[in-house]
């Protein structure tokens, strides 16, 4: 399809979810001002995701926004407990600080959990992102799309006026959600592990004082009124929400599910047989007061479809088990915003943009399969975790391998690594270091601002006089401005005191010398070329 059209950008993305957003403020970051728009009228108005992990939170530190999400975390941050039990007056299975389980240590991240509802994190990156430059239409819906090789076309409908504005694009993010409307119309399946949970939950006011017993958690995984139910706290004081699973094979319909039903059942959960509790809508001024969804999960079989991405609920479903999901569209976006910009930019070739799917989609798998491991072991379990991998590792840890890595030899066979041994591996997220700046202590992490980044050993000088020359290129030296004052560096890195280590936009190593080689200037060249696919070429 030609023009005309009314507007024309980059980036489209479809989908103004907590996804959707981080990956127009990303891209805003690096130079590239997109067009986001969402069928909702505004940003999320319940809490969804209530745990963004230390991973999103680096993320999220290194564009300067900690400070301001840590400013507006929930209740949830004076709840550390999990528990499991019959009823929540009953005898209990578990009960665990998880918190202090999923904390990373110092040597670790620089920062930690942030317990912040994600509609207030929708509303802080929203802000960030127009700020910026994106232009984001809420209220407005995809019509029609039609794709070539060249770009996107794609019809618009503002909700509230009725308008339609055609919209050409070079590349769409489609983080449409759950439902993947985009990814369906494009024929593009998924694969699903294991069997979906139907479930109904609503919303209830009541006094449970007495049945609580001085406990403060986030998460309370039930066996009754049926295994798998769950009961967790809203932030305002005295209101919960009850998730409760049934069956249609029988012929339990969610219709079943009365005022009168979700009473009885809220009482059998807590075990409070006289309770006095008032449903209520889950958003003020909704008609319904019960709602229902499926737990389960999926990954799609392809992450890219020629012009268009998929990203966040639109790529894979996790269950809520793990705070997952939300933490790893986070880094979908993460990864596919730098790529995009290099491409956009001129800086990169076309074929980086295939990493995305190349790196993204074993992970997603991989992050699956735990929360099925930590859903099983909550559900009529200990509580204790039953995961092949231990969650620091999983957010941490993770590794990628394709040709946005460079690897002199192939890395273990292990999906991860220990984040408490760090190798400094190209494909795994660069290692937290703690340096000092002219008397302010400052992570290694807080170096990784948008560019790649060089980062050289004390006795390495002569890298830093053969970089001048990449414009997409920081450089710092240990020794040089930066003191490694716990003499970590070279050890957490993998290399020599004159070696070097090149960390891509996302922080994640690219490629490494454990030493300086002959020529470094032209070792640098082509691990740059490779990195961002395109030829060596001399200087």
């Amino acid at each position: 399809m030609t023009g005309p059209y009314d507007r024309r950008t980059a980036v489209l993305i479809v989908g103004g979810g907590i996804t959707g957003l981080s990956a127009a403020l990303f891209l805003t970051r690096l130079g590239v001002r997109p067009i986001l728009v969402e069928r909702h009228p505004s940003t999320a108005i319940t809490p969804q995701a209530r745990a963004f992990n230390p991973r999103s939170m680096e993320i999220y530190r290194a564009l300067g926004l900690e400070e301001e999400i840590r400013g507006r975390q929930s209740i949830l941050a004076g709840l550390p407990e999990m528990i499991g039990a019959d009823t929540l007056a009953g005898r209990e299975r578990f009960r665990v600080d998880l918190l202090a389980h999923v904390r990373p240590p110092a040597t670790v991240s620089p920062t930690d959990w942030a317990m912040i509802d994600q509609d207030e994190l929708e509303r802080i990156v929203r802000s960030h992102a127009e700020s910026g430059g994106a232009d984001i239409w809420f209220g407005t819906e995809l019509v029609s799309l039609d794709c070539d090789a060249d770009g996107v076309t794609a019809v618009v409908r503002d909700l509230g006026a009725g308008a339609e504005r055609r919209i050409r694009a070079d590349y769409l993010v489609a983080a449409d959600g759950h439902r993947a409307g985009i990814r369906g119309r494009l024929g593009i399946g998924v694969d699903q592990p294991g069997p979906v949970t139907h479930v109904a939950y609503f919303v209830f006011d009541a006094d449970l004082t007495a049945a609580l017993r001085g406990r403060r958690f986030l998460l309370a995984y039930l066996d009754r009124p049926a295994t798998g139910t769950v009961l967790v706290p809203l932030r305002t004081p005295g209101r919960w929400m009850l998730a409760v699973p049934y069956h249609p094979e029988p012929g339990e319909t969610p219709g079943d599910f009365s005022e009168q039903r979700c009473a009885a059942l809220a009482r059998l959960a807590t075990g409070v047989a006289d309770l006095d509790l008032t449903l209520v809508p889950p958003v003020p001024g909704w008609p319904r007061k019960v709602s229902h969804s499926t737990v389960g999960g999926w990954v799609a079989h392809r992450y890219r479809a020629g012009r268009v991405f998929f990203a966040g609920d639109a790529a894979h479903v996790v269950p809520p088990a793990g705070s997952y999901g939300a933490n790893t569209g986070i880094a979908d976006a993460h990864n596919l915003a730098w790529k995009l910009a290099a491409v956009i930019a001129g800086r990169a070739g076309e074929t980086l943009l295939d990493t995305y799917e190349q790196e993204r989609r074993p992970v997603a798998r991989l992050t699956l399969e735990t929360a099925m491991r930590h859903l099983t072991g909550r559900h009529g379990g200990t509580g204790k975790d039953v995961t092949a991998i231990d969650d620091l590792s999983m957010i941490f840890g993770y590794r990628y391998d394709s040709a946005a890595v460079c690897a002199r030899t192939p890395g273990p066979d292990t999906p991860v690594e220990d984040p408490r041994a760090p190798s400094g591996r190209p494909g795994l997220r660069a290692p937290h270091v703690w340096l000092e700046r002219e008397g302010t202590r400052l992570s290694t992490l807080d170096l990784f601002t948008g560019a790649f980044t060089l980062l050289i050993g004390p006795d390495g000088a002569e890298w830093a006089a053969a970089a001048p020359g990449h414009a997409w290129l920081d450089v710092h030296r240990i020794g040089a401005g930066l003191r490694d004052p716990e003499d970590r560096f070279c050890g957490a890195y993998g290399i020599t005191r004159t070696g070097a280590i090149l960390v891509r936009p996302d922080g994640f190593v690219g490629w490494r010398a454990r030493d300086l080689p002959p020529q470094p200037g032209h070792r640098l060249d082509r691990a740059l070329a490779r990195l961002l696919a395109l030829d060596a070429r001399p200087r």
